[in-house]
């Protein structure tokens, strides 16, 4: 067996086989993409065994949010990427008559995705779509978090696709410390905003074009309008959905004071629906990804109230779908993003008072507001800041592939799904073309008698 490539000869052997042209037609990417559609399809137990092994994540769960969503997005590509690929023709300018103007996307190159752990699948495989859309090569880094799921995209890349084109690298992070110091064409990275420093800082050593998906502290505002009952399941399903590990998942409660007590009445309904009296038994609820995580959502339960759960075993890595009342903006969990079970819940008087304390904070992936108040959706959508956001329920827009996906500020920037990940892993070429007649001497030395002509001129543009 030949031992295995260093990171630079790698990105050397991409960059080689990118330079053949092999993945620029647009039978090559279509055939690709319905390579990987097949792929997905027919390894789809081995899917689920594998995140059942890395955080015992449900089959409904793994299904919905790893496999279908993938699906669903290689379905809108094949459906529309014979569009997308198509130079696009725009308005000329009156200054160079006569001229056809376009806009060419063409692939940036070779491409490195660097996936999370949480969805480790669909987040490592969801960017390396756009890649093959756009015709680009690319080198997926999956989380050394979830070995099972790691190992499983290695074998899946390495059966079915050329490693010139596609490949995976394993390892921990200096692993990913030596990718980031070679010459990508682009960069993609998911995870947490001290990780997307790094990743930016090297990609901006090099000139790298980067996009960021990141995270934060995602506000999820209930006003006294707000059908209660509705909002409860739909904010549970939202937070606790892999066990919290989401990073649009709401992140804490702003509830307005008439309604906080029968909210939190339904929201406890709801989680004995939804997960049973003991959701340790319960079948569909995932566990905390490893030890280090566990300690630090469990130290997050010191010195706050515990409206219900609450319960914790660290042997199993298990942590109650939790309920937190009497919150303090000052406490350890309200100044870091909490990504797991813990659902603090806190009070407002007036909606204005609520938007200034999400305001107050850095800029959130995502902003949630339950309400039937026409006035107050415009209010909270006008006013805050948010890379995206739903009215009346958690976490859903990021399964629509017309809804450009990503962050904001410190939660990220740059987005994909559907055609914005076509368009991440594409430059997008201005070109004009001009016929050599008629050639019109306004522009050409010498000047003189021309200045006055070129300032009218002007006027009429």
């Amino acid at each position: 067996m030949l031992p295995p490539l260093t990171p630079q000869e790698l990105v050397l052997r991409q960059k080689a086989f990118f330079a053949t042209g092999q993945t620029k037609p647009l039978a090559f990417r279509l055939k690709m993409l319905r390579r990987l559609q097949k792929v997905i399809r027919q390894e789809e137990a081995a899917v689920l065994a594998a995140l059942q092994a890395d955080f015992r994540k449900p089959p409904f769960e793994t299904f919905a949010t790893e496999v279908a969503i993938l699906q669903a997005e290689i379905k809108f590509m094949l459906k529309h990427l014979r569009q997308w690929v198509k130079p696009r023709r725009v308005k000329a300018s009156f200054l160079n008559f006569p001229s056809k103007d376009y806009i060419y996307p063409e692939p940036y190159g070779v491409a490195l995705v660097i996936g999370a752990w949480n969805y480790p699948f669909q987040l490592t495989l969801s960017p390396v779509l756009g890649a093959i859309a756009a015709g680009c090569c690319a080198i997926l880094k999956p989380s050394e978090l979830t070995p099972a799921t790691s190992q499983l995209l290695a074998r899946l890349l390495q059966e079915h696709f050329p490693p010139d084109y596609l490949t995976v690298v394993q390892g921990g992070p200096e692993v990913s410390q030596a990718l980031l110091e070679q010459p990508f064409d682009k960069i993609f990275f998911t995870g947490s905003v001290p990780v997307g420093k790094i990743v930016a800082q090297a990609a901006a050593k090099q000139l790298i074009p980067v996009t960021l998906e990141l995270g934060g502290k995602s506000p999820c505002l209930v006003d006294e309008t707000a059908d209660l009952a509705v909002a409860a399941k739909r904010i549970v399903w939202g937070k606790f959905i892999n066990a919290g590990q989401t990073c649009v998942a709401p992140d804490y409660l702003l509830v307005q004071e008439t309604v906080a007590a029968p909210l939190l009445e339904h929201l406890a309904a709801t989680l004995r629906e939804f997960y049973g009296p003991d959701p340790a038994q319960s079948p569909d609820f995932a566990r905390i990804i490893n030890d280090r995580h566990f300690q630090r959502l469990k130290a997050l339960l010191g010195n706050v109230e515990v409206y219900a759960g609450g319960e914790t075993d660290a042997r199993h890595r298990y942590i109650a779908p939790t309920l937190l009342t009497q919150v303090t903006w000052e406490q350890p969990l309200m100044q870091e993003e909490i990504f797991g079970p813990l659902l603090p819940v806190l009070t407002f008087k007036t909606l204005p008072e609520a938007i200034a304390q999400v305001n107050a904070r850095p800029k959130p992936l995502a902003l949630y507001f339950f309400s039937k108040d026409k006035r107050a959706k415009d209010m909270v959508l006008t006013q805050t800041s948010s890379g995206g956001a739903c009215i009346n329920d958690t976490v859903s827009h990021l399964a629509n592939p017309y809804l450009p996906f990503g962050g904001v500020g410190t939660s990220g920037h740059g987005n994909y799904h559907g055609k914005a990940s076509f368009d991440a892993f594409s430059h997008h070429k201005s070109v004009l073309k001009k016929p050599s007649k008629p050639d019109l001497p306004l522009r050409y030395p010498p000047y003189a008698k021309k200045f006055a002509w070129m300032r009218k001129a002007f006027k009429w543009v």
